[in-house]
């Protein structure tokens, strides 16, 4: 197998030590609060129900959003999934479709030639499309919610607003590059470079960029590169936009993977590319930043498409409960069977009620939700691939079985095992729960961390520290106490929400023992909280637990409100889930202080020091030779497969 050497014009990967490459993350990190969020006072302690409670929403929006969905469904219902499938590629013709709707234009402003959908209704729409194809969502949530529209609409000048947005909302494909060969979540290794010309009127970009998600077919790509520091330039970590047919740019592998077969990703390699001044977005060294603001809502997406999954996965679920008898009954009243069935559609209940109030907020625009965009993310991500695992345990050797065998031997072509694979990469898009974990961690400890920073700073000296500690004595003096009592302990508490009110008190007991916990963790640990990643782990898989359950008890007051028609089964559903949940949250708090990660820990590194290599005797490797990390091997250039997709 041959493969790309670097060449001359590629940059040595810079040296970059722990501290440093913290540094750079923490830098980009937007640390300013300045409208509430529930979220980030439920790790405080403080259940504030008002935040949520009752949903927000704009009944005119909300008109306009439906009227543009219900012309999507007669679309995505003519969509042939399975073709996607097997060609491992989108029809041209669903593309031109999809251009003719306005999909790529829908939360494009506007006066930009976009639909101007809100943020609720854009994921009601990955939702639906997502529940077609998975690979199509992908694509458009890529090319708007992270690619050229969302910074440029964001962080854009008023040239660059007119220059790109009507484009993206008519025509052209984005597509947002940052992680390369041997950068993921360390933003501090960047190794693509943006070097100003001798001029002042351009740059000129050299590097390599992996798993460009419409990096394939992109028109247009968002591609942070780092600008060498000189004069008259800051540098660092910049955002800019490139035309994707500039000499110079080179798809050098189209990526094929376990799910989403559909995907156009690739390897791109960025070679002299010359990019003017005025493409630049923001300023120089604003790059990261403006990449982590534009997933604060970007990241939706994501958990959207999960609520898509989950909704078909209980219908499945449902018509085979009821159709498939074993032992003389339906497989739907085996306890274990009713269980998996249980738990889908609870669950699925719980997702569609976190991502609907997400994007509500979204849109009202008085609080900030990165907190509870990353955690809808984190969570959903997590348990709709549970979903699926169980959709594919009840449905047995169909579930494992592809579609098209399915209906090759006259049975319906139910694709389970696909959505499993589908699924997948979730916990890994846009940060991988581990990632997600440590960064939602950092905003839970935020509060501990600004009064003690330089108490836990090993570089602060003696007079700091005093200072450090006397602003701290304050903090927790005023903030302790708050955390003893609340409405949690009072029976009558939440009242209006009639059945599921006792899980709101739970919620509201469970809220200041994650605060006290956290509180205990930062003494005991101090400056090196930051190592205990199991810990924080599971801090934040509480916080996320309690944040579903608000989320689910408000949306089943709502619904019960405004759909009659239901019944009581909306507060049915959102009982099994928060009685599920509330196991799960008793076990986290249980492992805070009791779990293996000192000897998990140890473990590992005596793998890595070979300590273990007898244990892998006895078997062959089906893996191809070459390094584990390495440059991409040679593909068709841009133009080349581009014309291989026009015929």
């Amino acid at each position: 197998m041959s493969t790309v050497e670097p060449d001359a014009t590629t940059p040595a990967e810079p040296e970059v030590d722990e501290r440093r490459a913290r540094a750079v993350a923490e830098q980009a990190r937007e640390s300013a609060w300045e409208r509430p969020s529930f979220a980030k006072e439920l790790f405080l302690g403080r259940f504030r129900l008002d935040l949520i409670h009752p949903l927000p929403g704009d009944e005119a929006a909300d008109r306009d959003g439906e009227a543009y969905l219900a012309r999507l469904r007669d679309f995505c219902e003519g969509i042939d999934a399975q073709r996607i499938e097997r060609e491992e590629r989108i029809p041209d013709e669903v593309v031109r479709g999809l251009r003719e709707l306005g999909a790529f234009g829908m939360k494009i402003p506007v006066e930009y030639g976009g639909l101007g959908l809100g943020q609720l209704h854009y994921n009601r729409a990955l939702t639906l499309i997502g529940s077609a194809s998975p690979a199509i969502a992908a694509l458009l949530s890529a090319h708007q919610s992270i690619g050229v529209p969302q910074p440029v609409a964001m962080f854009g000048t008023e040239a660059q607003k007119q220059a790109f947005l009507p484009r993206c909302a008519r025509d052209d494909i984005s597509a947002f590059l940052l992680t390369e060969p041997d950068v993921g979540s360390d933003p501090a290794r960047l190794r693509t470079t943006a070097t100003p010309t001798d001029d002042g009127t351009a740059y000129v970009l050299d590097g390599v960029k992996l798993w460009t998600t419409n990096g394939v077919v992109a028109d247009l790509l968002v591609v942070m590169a780092r600008v060498p520091e000189g004069p008259g330039h800051r540098g660092g970590i910049t955002a800019f936009v490139v035309e994707g047919d500039s000499p110079g740019i080179t798809v050098e592998h189209r990526n094929r993977f376990m799910g989403l077969r559909g995907l156009e990703n690739g390897v791109t390699r960025l070679h002299q590319v010359r990019v003017p001044v005025a493409n630049r977005i923001g300023e120089e060294g604003r790059g990261l930043r403006i990449a982590l603001s534009t997933l604060n809502t970007g990241r939706l997406s994501l958990p959207a498409i999960c609520v898509g999954a989950g909704k078909w996965a209980t219908r499945i679920a449902r018509e085979w409960a009821r159709e498939r008898v074993q032992w003389g009954r339906p497989v739907g009243k085996h306890e274990e069977v009713a269980k998996k069935i249980s738990t889908i559609a609870a669950t699925t209940y719980a997702m569609d009620a976190m991502v609907e109030l997400a994007g509500r907020l979204a849109d009202d625009k008085r609080n900030d939700i990165r907190i509870e965009a990353a955690i809808a993310k984190l969570w959903a991500s997590e348990h709709a691939w549970r979903i699926a695992d169980e959709l594919v345990q009840v449905r047995g050797g169909r579930g494992f079985e592809t579609a098209d065998s399915l209906a090759a031997r006259g049975e319906r072509g139910v694709p389970a095992e696909q959505m499993l694979r589908d699924l997948r990469i979730n916990r890994i898009f846009e940060g991988s729960t581990e990632i997600m974990h440590l960064m939602i961690a950092r905003e839970a400890v935020d509060a501990h961390l600004s009064v003690a920073g330089d108490i836990i700073d090993p570089e602060a000296d003696r007079s700091d520290k005093a200072r450090a500690v006397a602003k701290a004595s304050g903090f927790y003096a005023s903030w302790l106490p708050g955390l003893v009592v609340g409405q949690g302990q009072v029976p009558s508490a939440f009242a209006e929400f009639g059945p599921v009110a006792g899980h709101l008190r739970y919620v509201e007991r469970a809220a200041r023992k994650l605060a006290r916990s956290t509180f205990y963790g930062m003494s005991r640990w101090q400056g090196r909280m930051e190592t205990k990643q199991g810990f924080l782990a599971r801090i934040v898989d509480i916080g996320a637990e309690l944040f579903a359950m608000s989320a689910v008890i408000v949306r089943a007051r709502h619904d019960a409100d405004t759909r009659p028609e239901r019944g009581t089964t909306p507060f049915e559903l959102a009982d099994v889930f928060c009685r599920q949940s509330r196991l799960r949250v008793d076990a986290l708090f249980d492992g805070l202080w009791s779990n293996t990660d000192e000897i998990d820990g140890k473990v590992s590194r005596r793998l890595m020091d070979d300590s273990y290599t007898w244990l892998e005797e006895g078997v062959v490797d089906p893996s191809l030779p070459g390094p584990l990390i390495g440059p991409a091997e040679p593909g068709p250039s841009k133009a080349e497969d581009q014309h291989r997709r026009m015929g």
